[in-house]
C-alpha cells in the first residue's frame, strides 16, 4: 500500500527524499520504497520519520480499516 501520507507529509516542508534520507540516516531509494509501499520500515526508522516531519507515527503510519 502507498505511503501517501507520508509524501504528503514530505512535500509540505518542501523536502526531497534525498533530503528527508540524509535526516534519517537512510538512501534515498529507502524513502522511495516506503513511499511506494515496496519496504516495511523498523519502527525506529518509522520513529526517526516523524522526528524530522514533526508528525506522529499514526498520522503517516497507521492504516485505516
Amino acid at each position: 500500500m502507498k505511503n501517501l501520507r507520508l509524501k504528503a507529509a514530505r512535500a509540505s516542508l518542501d523536502l526531497s527524499q534525498q533530503a528527508l534520507a540524509d535526516a534519517v540516516g537512510v538512501s534515498r531509494q529507502t524513502i522511495n520504497a516506503i513511499e511506494k509501499g515496496d519496504y516495511n520500515p523498523t519502527i525506529r526508522l518509522c520513529v526517526s520519520i516523524c522526528k524530522v516531519l514533526g508528525r506522529s507515527l499514526d498520522e503517516l503510519f497507521w492504516e485505516d480499516d
